[in-house]
């Protein structure tokens, strides 16, 4: 039996069955088409600062294990925030960029990213693609595996990483039937609230539904662009309009979309994406301001996508404290970090993210502790 690690520059190098069938029911926005996709329509390549070096592992000529990895020349588009660790190793007289991170780009999901074919041994193959990101590092000055499963993340350190965290809002379907099932989780006060948003934004015609076509998909790309330019340099436009209507060609049904229409003018929407028992929440934008809109299209709309179609989670992206008060519960994300050619950088940050692990253990506690909706029980 043989056993063999490649590494490639393109995505498109990678035969699209192969990558997905060891994908399986793993995240789709590490799926080929999710994947290739951005390189073909030039969201996630060289010009932009993500350079494709996808790393393979075969068995017998098989594709057994992929890991999607990328060389990184900035800290954008990622999600992590590791600017400070950037600026500290830069004062240090270290180098930084380039790097290489094994992601999907644009996109805080957690998810398997060494990811191994089922019925192979995933701990071998684990190892070995770890043996292949330290070679294809080779010209980069830190390996950073990101939005890992808390599993994964175990692994990796014992393979000689070190483990960040960070939270998110999730969430979570306890079985309801309706809507009005769930507002009965929280307090008089707070239902009311989320009762009075909901009623507000319904002054504006709101169309939810799946297989988006092409021109509600330019619709949503011109939200996504809104947001964006927001954030001045930080919001750099990477998805192309052309790569919002590939991924309508390509998932169809599995695209979630939510529009605002006012009168005839579309004004605000989200998409969202749609794999097994999960709804992923991805871009939101408007063009025009109205009072609560933004918690109907990228919220409560998606809740009840979950709700009538017996989803288990929605996550709705990163960050978001407005997401906590109405009814998301927080959850720990991780990121897997090695700097093999620099021991006193590695040690450095390893010291420095042991600390920040306790406060974001003890964050999330408080949170729980403090949330807004009462216990199963108490209904």
């Amino acid at each position: 039996m043989t056993h063999e690690i490649r590494v490639f520059g393109s995505y498109g190098s990678v035969d699209a069955a192969a990558w997905d069938a060891v994908i399986g029911d793993g995240s789709p926005f590490l799926e080929h088409a999710f994947l290739h996709g951005l390189e073909t329509f030039g969201c996630a390549v060289p010009d932009t600062g993500w350079v494709p070096r996808p790393i393979t592992g075969w068995e017998d000529g098989e594709l057994v294990a992929v890991a999607p990895g990328w060389v990184k020349l900035h800290s954008m588009g990622e999600f992590v925030y590791d600017h400070a660790w950037a600026d500290a190793a830069h004062r240090a007289g270290f180098e930084y960029y380039p790097k290489l991170v094994v992601a999907a780009p644009f996109s805080p999901v957690t998810g398997d990213r060494l990811v191994v074919k089922a019925g192979h041994d995933e701990a071998a193959w684990r190892a070995g693609l770890v043996q292949g990101l330290r070679a294809a590092s080779e010209d980069c000055h830190g390996i950073h595996v990101l939005f890992d499963t808390a599993e994964e993340a175990r692994a990796l350190e014992g393979l000689g990483g070190f483990t960040r965290t960070q939270f998110q809002f999730w969430w979570f379907n306890e079985g309801y039937r309706t809507f009005e099932d769930f507002l009965v989780r929280f307090r008089s006060k707070d239902r009311n609230k989320i009762r009075r948003e909901r009623k507000e934004a319904q002054k504006l015609r709101i169309e939810a539904g799946t297989n988006p076509g092409p021109d509600q998909l330019r619709a949503l790309h011109r939200f996504y662009r809104s947001t964006a330019r927001q954030f001045g340099p930080w919001g750099r436009v990477y998805m192309s309009e052309a790569f919002f209507l590939h991924l309508g060609e390509v998932w169809g049904d599995r695209l979630h979309s939510v529009i605002a229409w006012d009168g005839e003018k579309p004004v605000a929407g989200a998409f969202n994406v749609v794999k097994g028992d999960r709804l992923y929440g991805r871009h939101w934008g408007c063009t025009e301001e109205h009072r609560f809109l933004h918690f109907e299209v990228c919220y409560y709309q998606a809740i009840e996508y979950c709700i009538a179609h017996g989803l288990a989670v929605f996550e709705p992206g990163h960050g978001g404290g407005h997401k906590y008060k109405r009814g998301f519960v927080p959850q720990t994300t991780y990121s897997s970090h090695w700097f093999p050619g620099n021991a006193d950088l590695h040690e450095g940050l390893a010291r420095y993210t042991a600390q920040e692990r306790a406060q974001v253990a003890a964050r999330v506690r408080s949170l729980h502790g403090e949330t807004p909706l009462r216990p199963l029980d108490e209904e």
